[in-house]
């Protein structure tokens, strides 16, 4: 039996974003939980295959003018007509970093989701400016969660 696999897909570029991934790792790598193979890939860098091997997915993304970013829209761009159809009812959510508003980055996400018919799993976290330490712990939770979700097979 293969261990289950959480793709954790983000554009991280600056040391506040990386620092929104590390806390979801630490959530999603807690000891407690049971073995998942936590995947961790950039959006420029992902493949079909990771999508189409994950069991469950958690996505990061900055809001960039009133959208996800770039990258993680490339990501989207170049592998979704392939894995459609194929990776329906898989359990995903993600979070959210913007400056004054996350409601465009938030919306595109779900609609690309939706496309999928991937099914949300856990409520997402969305952060505006500096991260409190509620936030910060909503991210650890986030990622404990959905590599709980994952290694359940729910």
């Amino acid at each position: 039996m293969t261990t289950p696999q959480l793709l954790v897909l983000h554009h991280s570029p600056t040391p506040r974003l990386r620092s929104l991934l590390d806390a979801v790792l630490t959530g999603a790598r807690h000891e407690e939980l049971p073995p998942v193979d936590i995947r961790v890939v950039e959006a420029l860098s992902v493949t079909i295959d990771d999508f189409l091997t994950a069991d469950g997915y958690l996505l990061g993304t900055p809001a960039n003018f009133g959208y996800m970013s770039g990258a993680m829209k490339h990501a989207f761009d170049s592998t979704y007509d392939d894995t459609r159809g194929k990776v329906s009812r898989r359990p995903f959510s993600f979070w959210i970093h913007g400056r004054s508003d996350t409601t465009g980055a938030r919306r595109s996400l779900e609609s690309i989701t939706t496309g999928l018919e991937w099914r949300l799993a856990a409520e997402p976290v969305e952060i505006l400016r500096v991260e409190s330490d509620d936030e910060r712990d909503a991210l650890t939770e986030l990622g404990g969660t959905l590599a709980a979700l994952v290694a359940e097979g729910a």
